[in-house]
C-alpha cells in the first residue's frame, strides 16, 4: 500500500510515521523546506492534565502512551515523563484543585494535591509562595523544535519513506491522487491532507467551508535558566481555560476573583516547560477574532513574566526568543479532531486545536484504523 501525506507536522509526521510502522509506503509532501506552523511554535507538552473527559482524555492518554514508545526508540524527540505542577495561591483555587481531584478520571491522570514543601521536593525550582499545587504525573514533553526532524530521520531509515519538501499542493486528481506546484502528480492508495491552519485554497476546493477556525498566540522563550526545572508549569488560569477543571469551584473563583485584566483581555494562561538546553518557553495567549494582528504585544509578555517570577522566586533569565503562531480548531471544541473524507481515497485531517502536539499519534493512529491501513 502507497499512502500520500500532505503537510509535515506533527499531525501529518505521525500519519507517515503510522503508515510506515504498518509497512506501507509513504510519499510525504511539504509546500516548506520542513513544516515551520503550529508544530514548531509550542510548548511541546503532552498536557494530559486538563483535558475534557471522556474522548479527549481517552486520545490524550493512549497518545501519552504512544510518544513514550516512540520517544525510546527516537531519542531525538528529547521525550520526558515529567508531569507538571499547577501552584495554587488562595482557598479558591485551592477548592478548584481540590474538585479536579474528586473526578472520577483523576487517578488516570495522576492527580495529586501537595504541600508547597512536596512540590519543591518535586520542583526545587519553584521557591515562591504558594499555598498547595496540583501534580498530575501523566504530562510529559517533547522538543518541538527537534520532534519532526527526529521522526523523519527515522522514517527514512526505513527505506519506506520518501520525502518531497518544497511543494504545494494544488489539486486533488482522480482517485487518491494529487498534483503539486511543480505539475508532478502523486498517486497512491490513500491520500491524507494534514494542512494545519492552512484552511484555504485547496482545502476550502476540496471541502468547503468546515466547522475549524484559526487561534494565534504568542509565547517568548529565555536564556538558560541556570538550574533544571524539573515539571511543567501552569497557574491557576489554566483552570479558566481547560474543561477539566470545569466544576462548581471554578465559577466560584471566577465571580469572586476575575482575572488579571491583562490575561482576561488576551485569554491568557501560563504554561512553561524548560528545553532541553535549558531555556524556558512560556507562554500563551489566544486570539480568536480576524483579521490577527500582524505584530506581538508586549502587555501580554510582561504579565506572563511577573507570573513565572513569582513562583520561582527569582528573575528571568533574558528572553531569547518572542514569537506568534497560528493553529487550527474545531469550532466545537469538544471534538478532538475534524476528519473528513473529500474525494475518493482522500481525507483531511486537521481542526486539533491546542492539542495537537498532546494527541497527535493517536490522532494519527485512528485515521489509520479507519482507513484499514
Amino acid at each position: 500500500m502507497k499512502v500520500i501525506v500532505v503537510g509535515a507536522g506533527v499531525v501529518g509526521t505521525m500519519h507517515a510515521w503510522h503508515a510506515v510502522e504498518r509497512g506501507h509506503e509513504v510519499v510525504h509532501i511539504e509546500r516548506e523546506a520542513e513544516a515551520r506552523g503550529a508544530s514548531l511554535r509550542n510548548f511541546g507538552q503532552i498536557w494530559v492534565s486538563g483535558r475534557a473527559g471522556g474522548e479527549e482524555l481517552d486520545t490524550a492518554l493512549r497518545a501519552r502512551e504512544l510518544w513514550e514508545g516512540i520517544g525510546a526508540r527516537v531519542p531525538g524527540l528529547g521525550f520526558r515523563a515529567i508531569g507538571s505542577l499547577t501552584p495554587v495561591r488562595d482557598d479558591l483555587e485551592l477548592a478548584v484543585a481540590e474538585a479536579a481531584l474528586a473526578r472520577p478520571d483523576a487517578a488516570a491522570r495522576g492527580y495529586k494535591l501537595l504541600t508547597p514543601d512536596e512540590a519543591r521536593a518535586v520542583n526545587p525550582a519553584l521557591r515562591g509562595a504558594f499555598e498547595a499545587a496540583l501534580w498530575c504525573e501523566r504530562d510529559a514533553a517533547v522538543e518541538p523544535r527537534l520532534a519532526q526532524l527526529a521522526l523523519r530521520e527515522a522514517l527514512l531509515a526505513t527505506g519506506r519513506y520518501t520525502f518531497l519538501p518544497n511543494r504545494e499542493v494544488r489539486d486533488v486528481v482522480g482517485d487518491s491522487a494529487v498534483r503539486d506546484d511543480r505539475g508532478e502528480t502523486h498517486t497512491g492508495d490513500a491520500v491524507v491532507l494534514c494542512t494545519g491552519a492552512w484552511l484555504s485554497g485547496l482545502v476550502r476546493e476540496v471541502a468547503g467551508e468546515i466547522p475549524v477556525r484559526r487561534v494565534r498566540l504568542q509565547m517568548m522563550q529565555t536564556e538558560p535558566l541556570g538550574e533544571p526545572l524539573t515539571t511543567s508549569v501552569a497557574d491557576a488560569d489554566s483552570f479558566r481555560y481547560y474543561p477539566a477543571y470545569a466544576s462548581p469551584a471554578l465559577d466560584a473563583l471566577n465571580d469572586g476573583r476575575p482575572q488579571d485584566p491583562t490575561a482576561a483581555a488576551h485569554k491568557m494562561q501560563l504554561l512553561m516547560v524548560q528545553r532541553l538546553d535549558g531555556g524556558l518557553t512560556i507562554g500563551d495567549t489566544h486570539e480568536y477574532e480576524h483579521p490577527f494582528a500582524f505584530d506581538t504585544l508586549e502587555d501580554p509578555y510582561e504579565h506572563l513574566t511577573r507570573v513565572v517570577e513569582s513562583f520561582l522566586g527569582r528573575p528571568l533569565p533574558k528572553i531569547r526568543r518572542r514569537w506568534a503562531g497560528v493553529y487550527a480548531q474545531c469550532v466545537d471544541t469538544s471534538r478532538v479532531v475534524h476528519r473528513q473524507r473529500v474525494a475518493d481515497g482522500v481525507w483531511l485531517v486537521t481542526g486539533p486545536g491546542g492539542r495537537g502536539m498532546t494527541c497527535s499519534p493517536a490522532i494519527a493512529e485512528t485515521t489509520a484504523n479507519e482507513l484499514g491501513w
